[in-house]
């Protein structure tokens, strides 16, 4: 069963977020602080996604995401927030959340883009077992283990968060191929995914300052002016 902690200090949005994630099939742990949640992290087997809030008491959400990421680039996270400005939403975006909602927000909405970032942590999770294990994708010096979801720079391991490695597949089953926006969107958020086409330059900018050597002046993912994107070996 899929496991999603949802972690807000305001219990009447708690309480509901988390009884639609039952109603749709999935485990829901609550906590009503970062302090809180962090033990719950812990635990085994782990959470699938987390939903974070920003405005929590003690550390935000913002600092907690930071700090998940450190140790887990697998795991989906939502941030969700009050504060609807561009530099919030970039900012959530760029410490490693996987999307960003605001509030109010659609449960419905919420759910979809749960059971989303769920899809692509139960594919990492099926290959961890060895189950349909597919081969690696070589583009020059990188290979992208698709077995244990990371990515390799001249044999030296890159970790990825499940957004970045997905977005990293496209590009190496297209090289050379420039990819509107859009069409990375879709194909790594999906069909039903209504949120702002930014999130994939914010995306693109966190996997520069991964791969490149200069992120400044990239070699290997380009910008394609006024369209996308393109890799280059």
């Amino acid at each position: 069963m899929v496991k999603v902690l949802v972690v807000e200090d305001e219990a009447s949005i708690r309480e509901m977020i988390a009884l639609n994630l039952r109603l749709a099939g999935m485990e829901a742990v609550e906590a009503d602080s970062a302090e809180a949640a962090l033990p719950l992290l812990e635990q085994r087997p782990g959470c699938d996604a987390a939903i974070l809030d920003v405005m929590l008491p003690g550390m935000n959400g913002f600092s907690l995401c930071e700090t998940i990421r450190r140790t887990d680039q697998k795991i989906g996270i939502i941030i969700l927030s009050a504060k609807g400005q561009e530099q919030d939403k970039i900012r959530g975006l760029s410490i490693g959340a996987d999307d960003y909602m605001t509030k109010p927000f659609s449960v419905s909405e919420l759910l979809a883009r749960v059971e989303a970032l769920c899809r692509r942590v139960g594919r990492s999770a099926g290959n961890d077992a060895g189950e349909n294990a597919p081969s690696s994708l070589v583009s020059g010096s990188f290979v992208l283990d698709e077995n244990r979801r990371v990515l390799l720079k001249a044999g030296k391991p890159i970790e990825l968060t499940q957004v970045e490695f997905q977005i990293m597949e496209l590009f190496f089953r297209n090289p050379g191929v420039a990819l509107v926006r859009e069409r990375i969107l879709k194909g790594v958020w999906g069909e039903n995914y209504f949120g702002d086409v930014k999130i994939v330059d914010v995306n693109i900018r966190r996997l520069r300052m991964k791969v490149e050597d200069e992120p400044s002046h990239p070699t290997h993912i380009l910008t394609v002016w006024g369209y996308g994107y393109r890799w280059e070996e």
